[in-house]
Parts: C-alpha cells; sequence; structure tokens
C-alpha cells in the first residue's frame, strides 16, 4: 500500500508566537483535545489567538503528519500531537479518552486485499478502536 506523502516533520520555518502557542498546547496535552478545548486553553493562558487560527494550524500540523486527527463516535473532530511517526492506529477509552497507538501489518494487509479485489490503487487509511481500558473498566466493576 502506498502512503500519502507527507510534508517535512521538522520546525515550521514560518513560525509565529500563535503557532508556537498552539505547539505548546499540543505537546502538553496527551489526549486527543477538539479545536474548541485548545482554543480555550490557549485563551485560559492569556494568548489572544482566535478559533479560525487554531483550525488552520491544526490542519497544517496535520497535513505534515505532526498531528493525529480522529472522529470520535460523537462525531467531534479531535487531535493529539503525534507519538509515532511512522503509520499507526489508535486504540481509544470511551470513558477516559487514553489511547495507545499500534502498527497493524494485519491491518495493512487486509487493506491492500480489499483495495485490490475492488481496483482500487493508491490507497489510504485510518483505524480508530473504540473500547474501555483496564483502569476504567475495573471502576466499574466494583
Amino acid at each position: 500500500m502506498t502512503e500519502e506523502a507527507a510534508l517535512p516533520r521538522g520546525p515550521d520555518p514560518r513560525a509565529t508566537r500563535q503557532r508556537e502557542a498552539i505547539d505548546d498546547v499540543l505537546q502538553e496535552v496527551a489526549e486527543f483535545r477538539s479545536a474548541q478545548d485548545i482554543h480555550a486553553e490557549l485563551r485560559a493562558r492569556g494568548h489572544g489567538v482566535g478559533l479560525a487560527t487554531v483550525y488552520r494550524r491544526l490542519a497544517t500540523l496535520a497535513d505534515r503528519g505532526r498531528v493525529d486527527v480522529l472522529v470520535t463516535p460523537a462525531g467531534e473532530t479531535v487531535y493529539r500531537q503525534c507519538a509515532a511517526e511512522t503509520h499507526h492506529h489508535h486504540l481509544i477509552c470511551r470513558s477516559c479518552g487514553r489511547t495507545v497507538e499500534f502498527e497493524g501489518p494485519e491491518i495493512e494487509r487486509l487493506a491492500d486485499r480489499v483495495a485490490k479485489r475492488a481496483g482500487f490503487r493508491d490507497v489510504s487509511h485510518t483505524v480508530e478502536i473504540f473500547g474501555t481500558c483496564r483502569g476504567c473498566g475495573a471502576a466499574k466493576v466494583t
């Protein structure tokens, strides 16, 4: 399967204070956050960054492969700084948002077979698996 060409992962040569503030928030939080959550955090820190700027920066970072983007079961788009530099997938706790990144060679082979049978090429995919982590599941068993 061919991967989409990613833009460079290095520092942004056109960095501004607003971009740096957004990047700082992403570096400091481990869980997925919505653009509105990131915007609220920036305002709480005293940064005058507009919501449209947050969305534009997140789109740029996603295009560069520097943030993971997923759509929750509720339909909300959320973002998180990418921990892995290679193609990967996510296992996400519905309760606490804990996320485990994993590589899935079986998924890659399945995607290749399905695409080939259907006559598709130059395909890409994302896989997010939602469940309840051990910590949240154990808390509900009591």
